[in-house]
């Protein structure tokens, strides 16, 4: 009798790899419910058997079983958790046929905090990417006719515009020097100062053209 693949990945078997360097397409095999070695191995926080999968046998990080739950929704420790989302780029947004992301199912079982934790700062992190990538334009519009552009070495003090900029900058050290910087609040709290610096860039740039009309 063939030897169970899923078995052997759920026990992390020496057998397993051997099996699958003689038939490669067993890496990507599922069971009749879509689990697959994926799912296994990241389960059962066997992060090895779990890298070695993705890099060396291309099986995508995001395999979906029959709920359309990837390997993230099975997790129990935020070690996996790091491996699949910051090694290998397993999608934290993804949602099941529930309607729910990985982080609200656990959250809503109220199953593994460290994990809940972990990928609610991954959350809180890619909304500060898309706020501030939102908020600066795809391309630089030329400068005015006549307008001389000198291009150079910017000193990163003395050559930013305003004491606004200097400012945002001090509390965005301050805040990157908490213990509790890489916690849901201290990303929250990241969020809100970016999110400010931006509302109040959008106020500054308003006054200034009522300026100008006054």
């Amino acid at each position: 009798m063939a030897p169970n693949p899923f078995i052997l990945a759920s026990d992390n078997s020496p057998e397993l790899l051997p099996l699958l360097r003689a038939n490669s397409g067993l890496a990507s095999s599922q069971d009749e419910h879509g689990y697959s070695l994926v799912h296994a191995a990241a389960s059962y926080n066997h992060l090895d058997l779990l890298r070695t999968l993705i890099r060396d046998f291309g099986v995508d990080v995001d395999i979906k079983d029959e709920d359309n739950e990837t390997a993230l929704f099975v997790i129990e420790t935020p070690d996996a958790a790091k491996v699949l989302v910051e090694e290998l780029g397993a999608d934290i947004l993804h949602k099941g046929s529930e309607g729910l992301n990985a982080r609200e199912k656990l959250e809503g079982e109220g199953e593994f905090p460290e994990v809940v934790a972990y990928l609610m700062t991954k959350e809180s992190e890619h909304d500060i990417e898309r706020t501030i990538s939102n908020a600066i334009p795809e391309s630089i519009p030329p400068p005015p006719e006549g307008l001389r552009v000198t291009m150079g070495t910017m000193d990163p003090v003395e050559d930013v515009p305003g004491d606004v900029d200097i400012e945002f900058r001090r509390r965005i050290e301050e805040l990157a020097q908490r213990d509790d910087f890489d916690t849901p609040q201290g990303q929250a709290d990241l969020r809100r100062l970016v999110e400010d610096a931006i509302s109040d860039q959008g106020l500054g740039d308003q006054r200034a053209v009522r300026s100008k009309m006054g």
